[in-house]
């Protein structure tokens, strides 16, 4: 059996050993929910459910997601889904009020409700053969409808932050407006140059054809393009696949196609050059204009595939960039243009895995701008995005949830041709406050289990504890960065979580840039005080233990760890490797009473990460409580 066999087996014994744990903790989740009781309960069978009916009693359940988004919710309203149930698309939250939060969770027995951020191919109907060891989903056609709005004569406008640079001028020809953007300085980040175009009102479900014209005197390729709420919190309503053909000095025509995910009055279409602009390139951009689309398929595959998913995990995808990388069993690509995905494969791909599953680049829970939400017992797997997504939160939250397979989605392409990719379990984004993630059980991320972080002046992140969480086989298990000095970082706490074989997941060796840790922090030149990492146990990492980057002037408070690893080095600090215990503790100041030694989990193999009687994790507390998450196992 070779290395990557090993590794399938132990991810797949992995995650059968947890979904069976996890099968009997669904019943009576929600009696575990904080607040008052609940002014109305709604239930949601995606068995035996229908969206006419009023969903006030578990014989009158509604059906689907859709419904649950649609529904006008108020404070102290509960809505429970049925355990054992499967949803697919994005769980829309919404807000309540202190003392009476809007809380989702589950009703019945069996496995938590299953909300998925993928789609099915798995009927052997789903696949063409398209060249030798070769497949490919089903070609897309769409039908055009009416036009929504003619973009020929309208005003854009530029933003841009940092120490980028362009100079925008509209330019009028036959055909309509011309953006003629010239660039000194496209800056380092997607933000730090913005086109905002002109307000778009979005339908949720709806599929749009955007239709445009450009080219640019220096190569590179267009990102994704949006529709998005035109102040904070920047809530996404809808977005294409990024333009895979890179622009040159010709003009050519270019259609993207929107996908809503969120019905809004407010979006605007919008545009991230941020560091994809080459210095000196002159973009010339034309939009025409955006009309309705009716596809030949009732699920197309409207944006990035960020990872296949086979047999619950047993096999995943290896992404590639172009038709001509697939060379090896499960290589495959996505092409944005046709919306088709190609995979390298032997045999049909239905004739070797009874479920395939194709993750989306969307947030399978889309928060943004909610608050006075709780989430309890849920399972939320297979998103290309994040699991939980969306900035401006605050008094939220996520208890007793499953998250597996997350991330991998294709961000941006930078301007020397290499693509971004992204993906985070629970993301709290700019300004948020008074957020609790506990309980949860957390694997497979193609970045960071756990996060907060944030860029600009409004990026206030205060009062957000992560206690008692089980992470295993993310690239990080929490990760960390905030700025510039005028933003806040204050009480961000870290506490009694058990973190395994960080950089050991289904995504570290397809990145470009291995780094697992179960500490990313980042460059952090925020107003901070209040970070506490305490009580947790972190063992094995591939790369580092922890990760410092530059401008942090008040460290974390760490202490009271358990930390083991046979691989990587203890931390990368500042530049300088650190490879032992003693050495790390002594450079850095952090640690003090913490400990390096094996925590003698009872089957760390098998994924059962239940402490034994004489586990070190049971003595490093003066309180005789263990440190890590042994309250998951009780």
């Amino acid at each position: 059996m070779n290395g990557t066999d090993r590794r399938r087996r132990r991810v797949n014994a992995v995650w059968l050993v947890v979904w069976v744990i996890g099968c009997g903790v669904c019943a009576g989740a929600g009696q575990a929910a904080e607040g008052p009781a609940s002014e109305r309960t709604f239930y949601v069978d995606s068995k035996t459910g229908q969206d006419g009916n009023d969903g006030l009693s578990a014989e009158r359940a509604w059906q689907s997601l859709e419904r649950v988004n649609a529904a006008e919710l108020k404070p102290g309203d509960t809505v429970r889904f049925q355990c054992g149930g499967v949803w697919r698309g994005a769980l829309v939250p919404a807000s309540g009020k202190a003392g009476a939060p809007v809380t989702y969770t589950s009703f019945g027995e069996g496995p938590k409700p299953l909300i998925l951020g993928s789609l099915p191919r798995d009927r052997s109907e789903d696949w063409q053969r398209v060249r030798e060891n070769v497949w490919a989903t089903l070609p897309m056609e769409y039908q055009l409808g009416e036009e929504v709005l003619d973009l020929r004569g309208g005003r854009w406008s530029r933003h841009q932050e940092q120490d980028a640079d362009v100079e925008v001028t509209h330019v009028e020809d036959a055909a309509g407006t011309i953006l003629r953007i010239a660039c000194s300085n496209g800056g380092s980040a997607s933000n730090h140059v913005q086109l905002w175009g002109p307000p778009l009102p979005v339908q949720k479900g709806a599929c749009l054809l955007l239709t445009f014209r450009a080219r640019s005197s220096q190569p590179f390729r267009l990102p994704s393009i949006g529709v998005l709420h035109g102040g904070s919190p920047w809530n996404r309503f809808a977005r294409s696949a990024p333009v895979n053909r890179p622009l040159d000095a010709d003009w050519e025509t270019y259609q993207a196609v929107l996908d809503v995910q969120e019905s809004a009055e407010t979006g605007r279409l919008h545009l991230s050059l941020g560091g994809l602009l080459p210095a000196g390139a002159v973009f010339e951009f034309q939009p025409e204009s955006v009309r309705r689309a009716t596809p030949n398929v009732a699920d197309p595959l409207t944006v990035d595939v960020g990872n296949l998913i086979f047999d619950g995990g047993a096999v995943c995808g290896w992404k590639k960039w172009s038709l001509d990388d697939l060379t090896k069993p499960y290589d495959y690509y996505y092409d944005g243009a046709a919306q088709r995905v190609y995979l390298y494969c032997e045999a049909a791909p239905t004739a070797r895995h009874k479920s395939i599953e194709l993750a989306l680049a969307r947030h399978v829970i889309n928060q943004g701008g909610k608050h006075h939400v709780v989430y309890d017992g849920l399972a939320v797997m297979n998103g290309a995005a994040h699991g939980f997504g969306g900035g401006g939160t605050h008094d939220l939250v996520i208890r007793n949830c499953d998250l597996g397979y997350i991330g991998g989605a294709h961000q941006f392409t930078r301007p020397d041709g290499k693509p971004v990719r992204f993906g985070n379990a629970i993301e709290f984004w700019g300004a948020s406050r008074d957020n609790l993630v506990e309980g949860c059980r957390i694997w497979e991320v193609y970045d960071a289990a756990l996060t907060n972080q944030g860029r600009g002046d409004d990026s206030k992140q205060i009062n957000i504890t992560y206690r008692n969480n089980l992470i295993w086989n993310s690239e990080y298990s929490f990760e960390y960065w905030n700025g510039p000095e005028t933003a806040v970082t204050e009480n961000v706490r870290f506490v009694n979580n058990t973190c395994v074989n960080a950089g050991r997941g289904w995504a570290h060796q397809q990145r470009p840039d291995r780094n697992g840790s179960h500490l990313m922090f980042y460059s952090n030149t925020a107003a901070t005080k209040g970070v506490e990492v305490k009580y947790n146990i972190f063992y094995d990492h591939s790369d580092w233990g922890s990760r410092y980057s530059s401008g942090w002037q008040v460290l974390p408070d760490m202490d009271y760890n358990l930390w083991f690893s046979q691989t990587g080095v203890m931390a990368y600090w500042f530049r300088q490797k650190i490879a032992g215990f003693d050495e790390y503790r002594q450079a850095t100041g952090l640690d003090a009473h913490s400990q390096f030694a094996d925590p003698q989990f009872v089957d760390p193999a098998g994924g059962d990460y239940r402490l034994r009687p004489d586990s070190p994790a049971r003595k490093l507390r003066s309180d005789g409580d263990p440190v890590g998450a042994e309250m998951l196992w009780r």
